[in-house]
């Protein structure tokens, strides 16, 4: 194989193209950091410390991407804080840029000491003419300057004057003064030179460290593809034998795979986790196979008008603006997003009349609804859904999936939903299943989780919450109240469900039973004490696991959350608790599967030894095995003893772990909605609790979903 040219890198990337997504978002966010480090430092005299790290979020950019990516984000974070704290904070973003410029660049290129003092030195001379020649320039602001100085200097002469002993110090003070004023220039440039090298120095030992810390952090995005300078025309698209090996991997992600999608269908990816549906949806974005071909008339054009357009798992990671209408035409050109018709986009999508809502009040079925609509807005031919209903209650799934199943009935384009839920894809006109990269006629039928009898009884009551109710924003025009007067208790070793539909209030009460927010009124309290006064007694899982992986390994992440005293024989012991295998304590935290992923937070919880924990949507994106596991990984955590609150809108599969089962319906729980038992609550959809289920009629895409599939 010929190598590649110099302008491409070993990815097959153009160096020398405009800035990709990826290198785009990751410095709008690091950017933002450094706006926000030097603009807190240079207002508030107490937090000017903050100014010494500001240079690491500019150094990881350096250190990651290409220089015009640091360029890019450099210029716009100047402006900012020039609009936002002047013009001296803003000199200080440059000047942080340039130190973590040097030390990124060294370290991405794998120089040493010597590369950094030849380029500090060099800075500082750039440093030091742009100081000196700004005072030539503006010398009547030098001179009112030098006139404060001497005016200080003669003040202290006169006071030293008054004590005979300290007399010679004010002279040499004065003579000091007189000295640095007449040679200013070079004072203030050598001054600048000496602190442009030290500083570079310093962060070479503080910010090289952290960016040795974090270099195992993936700096790639898997939907980069070369540059296909083609008119984009993403359909038909056909894939011919394709293939995909990840670099690094012994194994291809996917092979052997023949596709056709066409304008006009609707077709739906069906497979378990790891059977390589998210490699597949990257093919048909753009991204080459490794072997095999896919063939399209153009360019697949991702992101583009026209082009090809994704709708991910996670709604809130493509929210961009603060109101629901920015929102649906972010990054598009203003001519471009003149032309859209926001209004008739919502009620396309069912968001009627929410255009001046803030995305950030929206459900999580609202979200992924405004997702679809951003889509539309850029009239795109190829719409791909990856796992976008595996995050939102049965009903709203159910609702998204009737959306997505009738747009290529009202517009010239083709859908593509991937999931692993096997009632979603009965809409679609075509089914692809995949198991191991490869496709097959069916997928295996996984066992769903039975009752399991508890066999240890529960205790007395544990927690009990008296009133609750809380309001975000409160006593502004934004506040927005979220629970209403709940009340409930539960007993030590009990396994509570909390069922209600997006907007409930759910997540709310998770994080005030684990003591993160304080009510705005109520009591929440741990054995008879206050939550918030012991915060770790209630471990919180949250819904997506990896936000609460921090460590590089998962044996350190485990003896994170267990404290100074858990050693390698107590990471082993929560490992083999959640079973999984001790070896994997060395293993990346970045290498984990979903279900891994949400195995090693509960193997962290357990090492932290909690009285109580809540797990929020603990099957959210895991397939029927993987959903399996955790209901069996729970129910040995219950017989342990330990009391579990289960948030979730899965109350069939949950239902065999659970003893008892709570409805919360607009932030309040109805009188008579506690169920004894929760296997009563199997078959009760979150919808009846909350929002009214859609009309099925005989033929439409609802109708196929409640069916089964076709008429």
């Amino acid at each position: 194989m010929s190598e590649l040219p110099s302008a491409v890198n070993r990815t097959g990337l153009d160096v020398r193209g405009p800035l990709r997504p990826i290198e785009l978002a990751t410095g709008a966010v690091l950017g933002g950091v450094t706006v926000g480090l030097i603009t807190v430092g240079s207002v508030i005299p107490f937090a000017a410390a903050l100014q010494l790290v500001a240079a690491v979020p500019m150094g990881m950019l350096a250190h990651r991407y290409r220089a015009r990516a640091l360029v890019t984000a450099t210029v716009a974070a100047t402006l900012v804080t020039f609009v936002a704290a002047g013009v001296m904070p803003a000199l200080g973003v440059v000047g942080t840029a340039t130190i973590g410029g040097i030390i990124g660049g060294v370290k991405r290129h794998g120089r040493g000491l010597f590369t950094v003092i030849g380029l500090s030195a060099l800075a500082g001379l750039v440093w030091a003419g742009f100081s000196v020649g700004s005072l030539l320039v503006f010398s009547k602001t030098r001179e009112l300057f030098f006139e404060t100085v001497r005016n200080t200097a003669a003040g202290m002469q006169e006071l030293a004057a008054r004590q005979r002993q300290l007399e010679p110090l004010g002279k040499a003070v004065a003579e000091l003064t007189d000295s640095v004023l007449n040679w200013w220039w070079a004072w203030v440039g050598g001054g600048v030179a000496l602190g442009v090298i030290v500083s570079a120095l310093v962060s070479w030992w503080v910010l090289g460290s952290v960016l040795d810390r974090l270099a195992w952090l993936p700096n790639h995005d898997r939907l980069d593809a070369p540059p296909d300078d083609r008119p984009i025309a993403p359909l038909p698209v056909t894939l011919r034998s394709a293939g995909f090996r990840y670099p690094g991997a012994s194994t291809e992600a996917l092979r052997d795979i023949d596709l056709t999608v066409r304008v006009g269908e609707f077709v739906a990816v069906v497979g378990h986790n790891g059977s390589g549906k998210s490699t597949l949806t990257r093919l048909l974005a753009g991204l080459p196979p490794t072997s095999g071909e896919v063939s399209r008339p153009g360019s697949a054009g991702l992101g583009h008008r026209g082009g090809t357009a994704l709708v991910l798992q996670r709604p809130e990671s493509q929210t961009l603006g603060v109101l629901v209408a920015d929102d649906v035409v972010w990054g598009l050109p203003a001519d471009t997003a003149e032309q859209v018709d926001v209004e008739a986009l919502l009620g396309e999508v069912g968001l009627a009349g929410m255009g001046d809502r803030e995305t950030a009040t929206l459900s999580g079925g609202q979200q992924q609804r405004l997702a679809v609509a951003a889509a539309l807005a850029r009239r795109p031919a190829l719409l791909i859904a990856d796992e976008a209903t595996s995050m939102i209650d049965p009903d709203g799934r159910r609702e998204l999936v009737t959306l997505l199943a009738d747009l290529p009935v009202r517009h010239p384009m083709a859908v593509v939903l991937v999931t692993h839920h096997e009632a979603d894809a009965a809409a679609a006109d075509r089914v692809v299943h995949l198991a191991h990269g490869r496709a097959v006629d069916r997928l295996p039928a996984w066992p769903r989780p039975v009752r399991d009898n508890r066999r240890r009884p529960m205790g007395q009551t544990i927690l009990e919450l008296r009133d609750i109710r809380h309001t975000y924003n409160r006593g502004t025009p934004w506040e927005a109240p979220a629970l209403h007067g709940v009340d409930l208790a539960v007993r030590r070793g009990e396994a509570l469900l909390v069922v209600g539909g997006n907007g409930s209030g759910k997540s709310t009460l998770a994080w005030i039973v684990a003591g993160l927010i304080r009510p705005s009124s109520g009591r929440c309290e741990l054995a008879g004490k206050p939550v918030t006064g012991q915060i770790g007694s209630v471990a919180l899982a949250f819904q997506h696991s990896r936000l609460q992986l921090q460590k590089q390994t998962v044996g350190e992440e485990i003896a994170n959350w267990g404290g100074s005293a858990t050693g390698s024989g107590a990471v082993g012991r929560a490992l083999d608790a959640v079973g999984l295998d001790r070896a994997l304590a060395a293993r990346s935290i970045e290498e984990l599967s979903g279900g891994q992923a949400k195995r090693v937070v509960l193997a962290a919880i357990v090492a932290s030894r909690p009285q109580v924990v809540v797990l929020d949507e603990p099957l959210a994106g895991l397939d029927p095995e993987g959903r399996a596991d955790i209901v069996e990984l729970l129910a040995r955590l219950r017989d342990s003893g330990l009391t579990l609150i289960v948030i979730s809108h899965d109350v069939a599969d949950m239902a065999a772990v659970c003893d008892r089962t709570v409805h919360l319906e607009a932030g309040r729980i109805p009188e008579g909605a506690a169920v004894a038992d929760t296997a009563s609550a199997i078959g009760t959809r979150a919808g009846q609790h909350g929002r009214p289920a859609p009309i099925a009629h005989p033929g439409d895409a609802a109708w196929r979903i409640d069916n089964g599939g076709h008429p």
